[in-house]
Order: C-alpha cells, then structure tokens, then sequence
C-alpha cells in the first residue's frame, strides 16, 4: 500500500459503540478522523445498535450533523450471514445508510452450506447495489468463515462486482494468516482495512478469542501485530479505519484521542512523514 497517498482514516463505531451517532460525529471530527462506521444491526444477540430509518428527524439531523462537521459515513455493520438469512430482510436497514451516503456494509459468514452462503452474499451484493453500496465479508475465528482464504472463496463464489473481503488485523493474525496472505490474494478483493494491536499471545479457546475481540485490542503500534508489514501488504486505495473498544469506565474521547495518535504515529513511522492532512 502507498502510504504516502493514505486515504483518510476512519472511526469504527465499535471502538466507543455507547456514543450516539449524533454525537460521535463530533467526537470523529474534532480528534482528527474523516469517517466513521455505524453500527446499525446488532453484530450479535443484545448488541449495541442505533436506528436512524431514511426520511426521519433523525436522519436528517445526522445528515446535518456530518455536513456541518465535514464528515462522512463509510460503513455500517454487523450482519451475520447465518443459515436462514434473507437478504430482503435488510432493505429498511440499506434505505438508511444509502440517506447517510455509506458506502459499504460489513457481514461475517456463519452458515456451514458455503454454496448457500455464497448465494445469500451475491443477493445481499445486489440489494446492496440498489443504494449505492458494497458488501465486504469478514473472517472471525469462531464464525463458520473462519480464515482470510475462506472469506476469499465464498466472495469469488458469490462473483458480484461490489463484493470484497474486510482485513482486520486482529482477526486475521487470531485466524492463522499473516501479511503475505494478504498480498497474495487479488487486489480487487480488498476494499476496507481496520487496524489494530494486540497482546502477542494468541487466545485459547473461542470465548477467550472473542473475549479480546471485544475488549482486549490496544491502539496500533502498542501491541505485537505485524501492522507495518500489514500495510505494506494492503493493496492502494483501501479505506482504513481504527477499531479498538473503549474499557468500560474509560473516558471515550480520551480514549478516540489515543487511538488517533497512535495510529497516526504508525502511519507517520511507515511512510516518514505524515500520511496527508490531518
């Protein structure tokens, strides 16, 4: 990845998921970040998640608000492509990220029939395309799509123009694959990027992997992930963003701060400079 012409960095909503989004588009704005995630579908039972339905008061004061702070909407998340998964079912949901102008929405696969998961992936593309988005699908090591190479074949499979594999350095470290596997698959397929660090031991067991998933990520740069090589890897053009849960009781805009420096400083170290405006 040309580092020198790094795409503006990105706010995971994850990584402070209690800010309302009308007042983590400020908090995005003043610490630096140009985008930002939404979390508009649970990820799981009981998550975290907002409605922001197209053609609400809510929505057209989101849209305000993002105008007024020069901000944007990247990606809204999480949806899990399980065994009885019908895309129809997120049209509502579409129709209001398409009002905040997203333009990708991320899913993990975790239905053992891969032909149907592949089938559900490229319906899920062409809904998706009626708004204007993507589709990027994400390995976690305790999901059916357990692997980088295996996101790989089911998006190939699904074989839908707007459909792309998300690298997140944790889950791609936690599931086997390293760097080089990144830079081994076409560039095409990789569309979005979140970063990072972690403890440079690897979990046992899926409820410790998910564990620190959750709440063990640390800032890039503070942990032993191999993210400059990382970097190297990802191929130009792809969005970045930061995606590291706030502690419980921590402050969140201190907390968005460190993520910013942090990340900031990785990108300054890798490219000897800093990667375009702040």
């Amino acid at each position: 990845m040309d580092l020198t012409d790094t795409p503006p960095l990105g706010l995971a909503h994850f990584t402070c998921i209690d800010v309302p989004p009308l007042e983590l588009v400020g908090l995005a704005a003043r610490e630096g970040y140009a985008a930002i995630g939404l979390r508009l579908h649970p990820a799981f039972p009981g998550a975290p998640r907002y409605d922001i339905p197209a053609g609400s008061q809510a929505s057209r004061e989101m849209q305000r608000r993002l105008q007024g702070e020069g901000s944007r909407v990247y990606d809204i998340e999480f949806v899990r492509l399980g065994e009885d998964f019908v895309p129809a079912s997120l049209k509502g949901m579409l129709e209001a990220a398409q009002a905040l102008g997203a333009r990708r929405l991320s899913v993990c696969g975790d239905d053992p029939d891969e032909p149907r998961l592949a089938a559900n992936l490229a319906g899920l593309c062409d809904l998706a395309a009626e708004f204007g988005m993507g589709v990027d699908l994400e390995c976690m090591a305790w999901r059916t799509i357990s692997s980088l190479s295996a996101a790989v074949r089911v998006v190939e499979a699904a074989a839908r123009a707007n459909g792309g594999v998300l690298v997140d350095a944790l889950h791609l470290s936690r599931t086997g694959g390293s760097p080089d596997t990144v830079r081994d698959m076409a560039p095409a397929l990789i569309r979005s990027a979140q970063l990072c660090d972690a403890r440079p031991e690897r979990p046992v067991g899926d409820d410790a992997i998910i564990r620190e998933a959750r709440s063990g990520r640390l800032p890039p740069g503070k942990g032993a992930l191999p993210l400059r090589d990382l970097l190297d890897a990802l191929p130009d053009g792809v969005a970045l963003s930061v995606e590291v849960p706030l502690a419980d009781g921590a402050d969140p805009e201190e907390h968005v701060r460190t993520v910013f420096k942090a990340t900031w400083n990785l990108l300054s170290a890798a490219t000897r400079g800093p990667p375009g405006p702040r």
